[in-house]
């Protein structure tokens, strides 16, 4: 039995991204890029769920706040 390929993650976002372009088949990327339709279907499902949080607030860091630096720097602004 052939030993599983691992392709990186790059790989899959492009192969993925083909697939929901939807110019070409499932079969054909398949074919084109040398994987099983099934691993494309998989691909493509974390990347629509995904999709959301590229454009939402969810993707966005709330900035830390160093308490200590605060409280040196307001007593500066006043002078």
């Amino acid at each position: 039995m052939p030993e599983r390929k691992l392709h990186h993650p790059a790989f899959n976002t492009k192969v993925a991204l083909e697939a929901l372009k939807g110019e070409q088949t499932v079969c054909d990327l398949a074919n084109l890029f040398g994987v099983h339709p099934a691993m494309i279907h998989q691909w493509k499902r974390p990347l629509l769920a995904g999709a959301s949080g590229v454009f939402g607030r969810a993707g966005r860091k709330t900035p830390e706040v160093d308490e200590e630096q605060v409280k040196d720097l307001h007593p500066k602004i006043g002078d």
